[in-house]
């Protein structure tokens, strides 16, 4: 492996890593749920893939599948982590409407 490709690698990590982190004190310290999702399905999503990415640049291209099973995985979480987002706001926001309606019944 080239000196290049060491440092490229190491830099992904480090993105990774650093995105991963931003999403993990965003999930711990914002105060609403609706801004707690946000911080695991952007941040931490492009820290994973930048992990991901690094993995195919260090081995996967150098494999007989040309680094497959890297980018399925990144294909999959690019997919699923969006997706699960959106049904859990709209869980939660039809979880509010359902309390904000009890709540209208119990004053009137």
């Amino acid at each position: 492996m080239t000196m290049l490709t060491e440092v490229l690698v190491s830099l992904l990590i480090l993105v990774g890593g650093a995105f991963a982190l931003l999403g993990s004190v965003g999930l711990a310290r914002l105060p609403d749920f609706f801004m707690r999702l946000h911080g695991p399905t952007k941040a931490t999503t492009l820290g994973v893939g930048s992990v991901v990415l690094a993995a195919l640049v260090h081995g996967g291209l150098g494999e007989e599948g040309g680094g497959l099973r890297e980018l399925a995985v990144t294909l999959f979480l690019f997919i699923t982590a969006p997706v699960t987002a959106h049904l859990l706001s709209k869980a939660a926001l039809a979880e509010r409407r359902r309390e904000d309606r009890a709540r209208q019944q119990g004053q009137t």
